[in-house]
C-alpha cells in the first residue's frame, strides 16, 4: 500500500543502509543500530531525527569543539512539509541540522505493509562523504 494516510503517525527506525552509486558498496548509514524516528502528521508536516546509538558523552558540562564535531557528525534532524505522489513521499525541508538539505526536496520512494514502512532507492548525497548514494530505510510503526 502506498497512500498518504498509511504514512500518518510515528515510525521507529529499524535500519538504514546506504549504497554508493559509484561502487555499489553497501554500508550502514548511522551504524548497525541507529536511533531514529520519522513522523508524518495529518496537517502535511513531517519531522525526522536519527542518531548513531553509540554517541559519546561530552566529558564536561560544555562540549569541546572536537566533541561538537563528533556529535554533529553522528546525527541528523530536519522538518518540513510533505506531499505524496505515485509511491513517493517528498519531503519539502524547511529547517535542518544541515542547511544544504533545504536546497532541494528529498524524494523518498516508499511502501507500507502493515506496521512496516520501507523507504528504498532514495537518492541522496551522503553528507559525510559527498558521495551519491541510494538509501534503504526500514521503520516500524510506534
Amino acid at each position: 500500500m502506498s497512500n498518504a494516510s498509511a504514512l500518518l503517525g510515528t515510525w521507529r527506525m529499524l535500519s538504514w543502509k546506504r549504497k554508493a552509486v559509484a561502487t555499489g558498496e553497501v554500508s550502514d548509514a548511522m551504524g548497525a543500530d541507529p536511533v531514529g524516528y520519522l513522523s508524518y502528521h495529518a496537517d502535511g508536516r513531517m519531522m525526522a531525527f536519527v542518531a548513531s546509538r553509540g554517541r559519546p558523552m561530552p566529558k564536561g558540562a560544555k562540549p569541546t569543539d572536537g566533541e561538537k564535531i563528533t556529535l554533529f557528525d553522528s546525527m541528523l534532524a530536519y522538518c518540513g512539509s510533505y506531499t505524496v505522489e505515485g509511491g513517493r513521499v517528498i519531503h519539502h525541508v524547511d529547517a535542518s541540522w544541515n542547511p544544504a538539505w533545504g536546497i532541494s526536496d528529498l524524494v523518498r520512494p516508499y511502501s507500507v505493509d502493515g506496521d512496516r514502512l520501507v523507504i528504498s532507492d532514495a537518492p541522496g548525497v551522503d553528507p559525510g562523504t559527498g558521495e551519491e548514494v541510494l538509501y534503504r530505510i526500514e521503520f516500524q510503526k510506534v
